[in-house]
């Protein structure tokens, strides 16, 4: 005939001299005692714990000890419910034997396992941020690319803004009693007309990027520029 009680005290002493630091007798009859399981620590320190309280049965350990999760930290609800589920597991496996140190080996493992899978959620959290920086990064680099639609479309916007400017320039010089310029007059005065938008659209923050497949390679032209008699207005005249 099995002595249930007799078995149940040598595992007593056996379990409280594997688990000095984390094991605590609760009460004698029934026999109830807690142990904090706590995993490996992580990448960063990180640890998850968990308390369990076990409780003898009369006919322990032919038939399963009680248990409850008393504690926990670091330790979602779900993972909290595939702990108990593990015990159960566990327990239905080895009946007939006493069995509290292989149920909290189980729970320290899965508890390591825990840990594991935290620091891969944070490794993918780091790479996935990692890779929005970059390209973040790599569009503000590459700027506006400049393609025929958006060079005319420019273009246009930028002749309609010189010719606005030329006109409000006309008029705060008539009004203040000076000649009325020409467009060349205007010119002559200003070379920067003709860029001051592109100066401005990199003052904004906008970098512009040129498509070199829209304008003529210009190593093709025959241009003399240390002819003294040399003027690019008259290339496009025939001397013949």
């Amino acid at each position: 005939m099995t002595d249930y009680a007799e078995e149940q005290r040598n595992e007593l002493e056996a379990i409280e001299s594997i688990y000095p630091d984390s094991f605590t007798v609760l009460s004698e009859n029934p026999t109830s005692f807690t142990i904090t399981v706590t995993s490996d620590a992580g990448e960063h320190g990180e640890t998850v714990e968990t308390t369990l309280k076990f409780t003898y049965v009369e006919k322990y350990p032919d038939e399963p000890p009680l248990w409850e999760i008393m504690s926990q930290e670091n330790l979602e609800d779900s993972d909290a419910d595939n702990i108990l589920t593990l015990l159960q597991q566990q327990a239905d496996e080895n009946l007939g034997m006493v069995m509290i140190f292989t149920l909290v080996t189980a729970v320290q493992e899965r508890l390591n396992e825990i840990v594991d899978e935290m620091k891969n959620r944070q490794e993918e959290e780091r790479r996935r941020k990692e890779k929005e920086a970059e390209e973040a990064e790599k569009v503000a680099f590459q700027g506006t690319v400049v393609t025929i639609e958006n060079f005319l479309s420019w273009k246009a916007k930028f002749e309609l803004e010189m010719a606005e400017l030329r006109r409000k320039r006309q008029k705060e010089e008539e009004q203040a009693g000076k000649p009325k310029l020409t467009g060349k007059q205007l010119f002559e005065r200003d070379h920067n007309l003709d860029t001051s938008d592109i100066q401005f659209l990199e003052d904004a923050g906008n970098s512009i990027e040129v498509d070199e497949s829209l304008f003529q390679d210009m190593e093709d032209l025959d241009l003399d520029e240390d002819d003294p008699d040399f003027d690019p207005l008259d290339m496009g005249s025939d001397e013949d």
